[in-house]
């Protein structure tokens, strides 16, 4: 009976407590893909671990390795690597020997290729446990597998490899996730079908990094001092920055598909950044309120554009994928070894505060860390030599959560000795010997209280411990993950074609990968040299927008980030002539999906639009209350109104809810629309109008064959909409018309084919409405992405 030999063997040498104590029963752990290259590295390591850590705990092991390999040759592997594992310095010799032998004998390789060996494997644990008279706690499942094996196996594991009713069931999952938000959905769905979200471990292996592991109980044990300062007021910059020496030699099929910010940003270091700038839950052990703490706080990023973010690739890439991957000489790929991004929050804590998230492969050294650098009002009048070094206000204020490697080469976390000297758990941290050589951010390391762990543990050991615990708060769940695809997955959209700029990789960067903010966005500070341009690269996004006609009108047409910043400055510039012209300005916004991406583009990149002298008024409204998530002022409101300084009587909604009832003529909402407009806009002319075309032609509320607002006299109207909801508010074809200036924004591959018909069509309002749009003495201009205007 082998475990029974172990057990006994194990009491001998004391490492069991009692016989008594050894029956909480038994955990079966069973790795699959124990022959991969994250097995032999750190997963064997880290269950070695565990077993040691574990062993006095009363729970008896066994260790099944499993892969596709037949029985003969997995077993040589998997042995091959089981012999290296090694016990840490401060384990007594006698016992790590003792130890890693048993562990040997608990260990057993299994083929799992078919249905009928997990029922095999099945089998095999129930009769050992049969025969050693042993309750079974739990099963661990170690997916270390590609994710599009995951569906089979997990299908395979619950038809005939669950434990017993009472029995725990952990399934751990590596990443990579997902590609993007849609895929992450339709696995997260599949592995729903089979799982319970409280049975699945999410591998994020950042989280087990001790300094990450840290910021919640650091800000928590420091509250007292954060407490005032943890915000915008005093908070400049947060920095999250993994930088590694190393190229993606060997890995460039991985790489081709993911590139640096699905590798690297989507997940480690926008976890970090959360830690960071989420509120405190009030207690940071609830992996429940951690989690919706986290949704919280991505809920209040800003969207990303294409502005937020420079991508960098090193010279040798090209050709490393072309020997990898038997690409063709010549082949051009712009995937990005290198990503600066900049995220905001409109959060109130964080409003203001640039967050800068910042990976590279092939740059000058490898060093990971999370910095929140403080804003400094001192002005300090006493010479630099005079001062009290580590204490002067005139330094930089800075907290450093320090992941590993780089000038410390071990994680620690340091706090500037001009801010406070924190608490930390004594236990588990010390606070770190002087080493005057050493300097970081330019400041010698007497200038901070360092702290480093009491005892370094790798961070695949230390998560595989909470897996064994149960301890969900250092896994990312479905929700956690899907939030940070949804915020992702727009920039990974806007990107795609884009060419990252060439760097020569090592020291030679120089400074070609520094980066700055500009105008909301980022951009690399220093001119990319011309050698370095490859000229099979450009694409449409290298040329100026295209200037031509379109319906006899002009047409602007670019890629639809571009096109959207050309229409915002143009809106801009229309208010600026405006206010001068007469003092104020009168526009017009059109709802739906489009105009969004313009909102949140004028209220984040346009600082000077004169919104104090701005009249908004609504070119459409459906009936439904201001605060139904169908309305056009609601997401008028909530992309830009609250964004920006308009007066609150400069804010015009359409009255739609009138008398506790949605759009009834005796209510006389249109009537009351109209007065306004007469009343306060000069000759009922509309500085500018926006207007979008939907894919039958239609423009604001007005439908094809509508009974109402196509022609006659100037005004406001009822319409009735053939999809729901039905009823709507409009202006009147003859009203728009009326502008000094009309817009028309049309973007995306479904306006395609509309757009092609209204370039051949004349006038005919009652069959395409968008069609008599024909301002009597104002100027129409067309504002049309590439993909509406070349399919």
């Amino acid at each position: 009976k082998m475990l029974g030999r172990v057990l006994c063997t194990v009491l001998l040498v004391g490492v069991f407590p009692s016989p008594a104590e050894a029956s909480q029963g038994h955990i079966s752990v069973v790795l699959l893909g124990a022959t991969g290259d994250l097995a032999k590295k750190y997963l064997w390591q880290g269950l070695f671990q565990l077993y040691m850590d574990q062993v006095s705990s009363g729970h008896s092991f066994t260790f099944h390795g499993a892969a596709r390999a037949a029985l003969e040759p997995g077993q040589r592997l998997m042995f091959e690597v089981l012999k290296k594992l090694s016990c840490p310095p401060d384990e007594a010799p006698n016992r790590c020997a003792v130890l890693k032998d048993q562990f040997l004998k608990l260990s057993q390789y299994h083929q799992l290729k078919t249905a009928e060996n997990y029922t095999a494997l099945n089998r095999e644990i129930e009769t050992l446990l049969r025969q050693e008279g042993l309750e079974e706690a739990g099963r661990i499942f170690y997916f270390s597998v590609p994710p599009f094996a995951y569906t089979e196996i997990a299908r395979h594991i619950n038809s005939s490899c669950r434990p017993p009713p009472g029995a725990w069931l952990r399934v751990v999952l590596e990443k990579p996730f997902g590609h993007d938000l849609e895929s992450a959905q339709q696995l997260a769905a599949e592995l729903a079908g089979f799982f319970r979200e409280d049975e699945m471990f999410r591998v994020d292996h950042y989280l087990g990094k001790q300094a990450v592991a840290h910021i919640l109980p650091f800000r928590d044990q420091n509250r007292q001092f954060l407490d005032p300062i943890w915000n915008r007021h005093h908070v400049e910059r947060v920095e999250v920055v993994l930088k590694e020496t190393v190229d993606a030699k060997g890995r460039t099929s991985f790489y081709e598909q993911y590139g640096v910010i699905r590798d690297v940003l989507q997940n480690h270091l926008t976890e970090a950044l959360m830690f960071l700038i989420m509120e405190l839950p009030a207690n940071v052990s609830s992996a429940h309120q951690v989690v919706q703490h986290k949704l919280q706080a991505f809920q209040s990023l800003w969207g990303l554009e294409r502005s937020s973010a420079v991508l960098g690739q090193y010279q040798a890439y090209d050709s490393q994928v072309q020997e990898e991957l038997q690409e063709a000489r010549g082949y051009v790929s712009t995937t990005p070894t290198f990503a600066g991004v900049l995220i905001r929050s409109d959060s109130l804590r964080w409003e203001g505060v640039p967050f800068l998230l910042t990976s590279g492969k092939a740059l000058d050294e490898r060093v990971g860390y999370a910095r929140v650098l403080f804003k400094n009002r001192a002005y300090c009048t006493q010479s630099g030599t005079l001062r009290d070094a580590g204490h002067s206000q005139c330094k930089p204020k800075q907290i450093i959560f320090y992941f590993g490697h780089g000038a410390l080469n071990t994680p620690a976390v340091l706090v500037s000795r001009n801010l406070f000297q924190p608490v930390m758990p004594e236990d588990s941290w010390k606070e770190a010997e002087a080493r005057p050589d050493l300097h970081i951010f330019g400041q010698p390391l007497s200038d901070f209280y360092m702290y480093s762990p009491v005892k370094e543990r790798d961070a695949y050991s230390a998560l595989i411990s909470n897996i064994y615990h149960g301890r969900k708060d250092f896994f990312i769940t479905t929700e956690n993950l899907l939030a940070s695809w949804g915020f992702w997955t727009p920039l990974l959209d806007s990107t795609s074609r884009q060419p990252p700029r060439l760097y020569p990789g090592g020291m030679e960067n120089q400074q070609l990968l520094d980066f700055e903010m500009v105008s909301g966005g980022v951009a690399f500070t220093v001119a990319e040299p011309a050698e370095l341009l490859n000229p099979s690269m450009q694409m449409p996004s290298d040329f100026r927008a295209i200037q031509a006609k379109f319906r006899h009108s002009p047409l602007v047409s670019a890629w639809a980030e571009d096109l959207i910043s050309q229409l915002a400055s143009d809106m801009e510039e229309a208010a600026v002539r405006s206010v001068a012209r007469s003092g104020q300005f009168h526009l017009a916004l059109s709802g739906g999906s489009s105009p969004v991406v313009l909102f949140q583009r004028l209220a984040r990149h346009h600082y000077s639009f004169p919104w104090r002298s701005t009249h908004v008024w609504l070119v459409d409204e459906r009936c439904v209350p201001l605060t139904d998530s169908e309305s056009n002022f609601l997401s008028l409101h909530r992309h830009l109104l609250q964004s920006v300084r308009v007066p609150y009587f400069n804010i015009h909604p359409m009255p739609v809810h009138l008398n506790q009832r949605l759009c009834v003529e005796e209510d006389k909402g249109t009537e009351l629309y109209a007065k306004d407009i007469v009343a306060l806009v000069a000759n009922a002319s509309f500085d500018l109008v926006l207007l979008g075309v939907g894919t039958d032609g239609h423009t604001a509320s007005l439908f094809p064959r509508s009974e109402n607002g196509l022609e006659g006299a100037p005004t406001v109207v009822l319409t009735e909409s053939p999809v729901k909801p039905h009823q709507r508010m409009s202006l009147s074809l003859p009203l728009i018309n009326r502008a000094r200036q009309v817009f028309v924004l049309v973007l995306g591959k479904g306006k395609h084919d509309i757009t092609t018909l209204l370039s051949r069509v004349g006038h005919e309002p009652r069959k395409w409405p968008i069609s008599g749009v024909s301002p009597s003495s104002g100027q129409l201009v067309w504002y049309v992405d590439y993909e509406a205007l070349l399919g």
